[in-house]
């Protein structure tokens, strides 16, 4: 996993609509990267509405922010539009993204065992670095904007 200091690349992934989103997209702004486990689940929408409705005071807090998941961008598009989400959302469904992270990882639901993505959010400084990282265990879907800017 990328730990607090690491440097991050500039490109980041690509979004729905197959466009390049880099660090230098934003200048000058916290980029609060979050990684989520599927589209249009119920904890996933919860996190991404939260994140929608407090928009506004996460870019007046300086920051942007970017989702990851593995689902594929046409599945993206549809969560976005269903959602009228603001921000973009990284389509990554060969893993790269996620396995670079180091956030796709054995899970447990139901005492089935299976592989995934681990709701994380990663504050990335506008220099480049991590600064901050939500984990799995501390990641609230419901009220996920106000962990962010808790800065």
């Amino acid at each position: 996993m990328k730990n607090v200091g690491d440097k991050v690349d500039d490109l980041l992934g690509f979004d729905a609509d197959g466009k390049e989103i880099r660090r230098s997209d934003f200048p000058g702004k916290k980029i609060a990267l979050y990684f989520y486990p599927k589209d249009n689940t119920p904890g996933c929408t919860a996190q991404a509405c939260n994140l929608r409705d407090n928009y506004d005071a996460l870019l007046d807090a300086g920051y942007q922010v970017v989702g990851v998941s593995v689902d594929s961008a046409s599945s993206h598009k549809k969560f976005i539009e269903k959602h009228q989400l603001p921000f973009p959302l990284i389509s990554d469904p060969d893993h790269k993204v996620v396995e670079d992270w180091g956030v796709w990882g054995k899970k447990k639901l139901a005492g089935r065992e299976y592989m995934g993505t681990m709701r994380t959010t990663f504050i990335i400084s506008p220099d480049g670095v991590v600064e901050r990282i939500i984990t799995p265990k501390q990641v609230k879907t419901k009220i996920h904007a106000s962990q962010i800017l808790e800065d």
